[in-house]
């Protein structure tokens, strides 16, 4: 390895995209640069009523093009020649309709208005009947191919967003050649990719969310596909049966994309994967330490090797991998669909008055009044966690359940709601939003247990992403529930920071993934020890949460 190995890694997410360039050597940060999705801050092609999200490929695209070249600027020309690999990480299940060449339909005229030829986010859930159909089909069958997906289905998933979309528009279903994850599609773009049945799948998306499985030797067959509906049948063949771990390479800069960002045709470019899965290595995972990802929902990922985990199933999770977050460990997903999501519906809930008041004002300039709203807006959750933290728990309290977007884990049911119960004349804002906090807590709890129900050991978490640096309220909180430390990892971009290892280990700089981990991890900043007192409150309380989670279990129907 030399001193002027550098890589980047690119992290797209919900709102924007992130890229950074690193030295391999130590891991430091030459340039960063994030940006937002302009047609996604816009609110196009989203219905957030029905759970329709999808994400137009050209916002993907120009934010790609920009921060890579952003960051190529900031560090200097110089570095450009010694930048030996290149690794994205996106959000996912978020695929999309492409053609025979792997173009994405909304990239053609005919369809770049239609959001059903766009890619579905990890968000969207207008598929949950189609996850419904498949949880009952896949038992008609001998072989249970939902085993290694912890049983259930989702609707944020894969098939199930194909079948909606096919059963939704034919225009798109008939130009439809195959469908594609975002994480596969952007190493298939950077490397010159003209024909899909060649695109490289990463074993990430392929098994966590696509139904791929060695022991099934690839997807499951046809006739579990075609007996669903005929919609999908013979759809299987057109999609993959080999698929790649993310330390492997994808190809080599194309020319054209070399030329448009200012790189090397000899970058390698990295098998793509989900941003929590990078971002668990970014964050220095460890065996059986639980690898918390926090933004607007939770990906929590936990490794252990292969052979000690072999011939046991986890029930209700979000998929065991071997191979998906760290080649050699068998990679397991949970996670909560909403998490960040939740503090700032409440933020935006308590702000919508005031904005609607403040809009019509004539007392205020209304250059003013945006600069006051936006301001306010940023500072309702600070303020109402400084709040909240001065309150101590206490048994007969506010109580909420978290699934605001249904749940993911454990047992995904997207249908179910969330609520808000025990409320007086004295429930003021920070008091319910303590509430919803712990709600999200009691729901990281639940995921511990349900890998200690099933004999998987939690030796520690480790806390990732935005909320876990910025919230200290938060995180003592989840501390005090889950009765376990919480180390928060040093790095701000650590899915970013992953991407990056997992290039440098695609480019061969590092034999391992984990020689990249310990050469360019930046360690723990602080760590989050659990107060005894209040964690026996919040385990008591923790009972009301199941109570309360299970009376709206039983009752789903009730508006019926």
């Amino acid at each position: 390895m030399s001193r002027n190995d550098y890589v980047i890694g690119v992290d797209f997410g919900t709102d924007s995209v992130r890229s950074v360039i690193v030295n391999t050597a130590n891991g430091h940060e030459l340039a960063a640069s994030v940006f937002q999705y302009p047609r996604w801050r816009d609110g196009l092609y989203c219905n957030a009523a029905l759970n329709v999200f999808r994400q137009h490929p050209l916002d993907y695209i120009e934010g790609l093009e920009f921060t890579v070249k952003d960051c190529i600027r900031q560090a200097g020309p110089e570095i450009a020649p010694h930048i030996r690999g290149l690794s994205v990480d996106t959000t996912g299940s978020t695929p999309v309709a492409v053609n025979e060449e792997g173009t994405p339909l909304s990239l053609l005229p005919e369809f770049e208005k239609n959001p059903n030829a766009m890619f579905v986010l990890w968000k969207d859930h207008s598929s949950v009947k189609e996850a419904t159909e498949i949880n009952e089909h896949a038992t008609k069958f001998e072989t249970n191919y939902l085993q290694y997906v912890g049983g259930i289905y989702s609707s944020e998933w894969f098939w199930a967003k194909l079948l909606h979309i096919f059963r939704i528009d034919s225009a798109v279903r008939k130009a439809c050649y195959s469908w594609v994850e975002h994480c596969d599609w952007i190493p298939f773009l950077l490397t010159g990719g003209n024909l899909v049945a060649e695109m490289k799948r990463g074993v990430c998306s392929a098994g966590h969310k696509a139904l791929w499985a060695k022991e099934f030797g690839g997807l499951p067959p046809d006739s579990f596909f075609s007996s669903l509906d005929p919609l999908l049948r013979n759809f299987r063949n057109r999609l993959f049966t080999k698929t790649y771990t993310a330390d492997q390479a994808a190809g080599l800069l194309s020319n054209a994309w070399a030329t448009r960002l200012g790189l090397s045709t000899d970058t390698i470019v990295g098998i793509g994967a989900w941003d929590a899965h990078m971002g668990a290595g970014g964050g220095q995972i460890e065996p059986y330490h639980l690898s918390k990802v926090m933004g607007t929902s939770t990906c929590d990922m936990l490794v252990a090797p292969e052979q000690e985990m072999e011939g046991r199933l986890i029930r209700g999770i979000c998929g065991q991998v071997p191979g998906s977050v760290i080649p050699g460990m068998l990679g397991m997903e949970a996670g909560q669909s909403a998490f960040g999501d939740s503090y700032a519906w409440f933020s935006n809930l308590l702000a919508w008055p005031m904005k609607q008041i403040m809009v019509h004002s004539k007392l205020a300039d209304p250059t003013i009044t945006d600069a006051l709203l936006k301001e306010t807006t940023v500072k309702i959750i600070n303020e109402l966690s400084d709040r909240a933290a001065a309150l101590a728990p206490e048994l007969e309290m506010e109580i909420a359940v978290d699934w605001l977007n249904g749940r993911r884990t454990p047992d995904a049911n997207q249908m179910l709601k969330a609520a808000i119960g025990a409320l007086t004349l004295g429930s003021d804002a920070p008091r319910i939003f303590r509430a919803i906090v712990e709600s999200t807590c009691f729901g990281a709890r639940a995921i511990v247990e349900r890998f200690l129900e099933q004999g998987v050991q939690v030796k520690g978490l480790i806390g990732l992403g935005g909320v876990a640096r910025k919230s200290p309220f938060i995180m003592q909180m989840m501390a005090d529930i889950l009765n376990m430390p919480i180390r928060i990892h040093r790095s701000e971009q650590t899915c970013a920071l992953g991407a990056a290892m997992f290039a440098a280990s695609a480019a061969g700089i590092f034999p391992r993934v984990e020689d990249a981990m310990n050469a360019m991890g930046s360690g723990f900043d602080y760590t989050y020890y659990p107060d005894a007192p209040r964690s026996g409150i919040y385990g008591r309380r923790y009972e009301s949460y199941k109570k309360w989670g299970g009376f709206i279990e039983k009752n789903i129907n009730f508006y019926h």
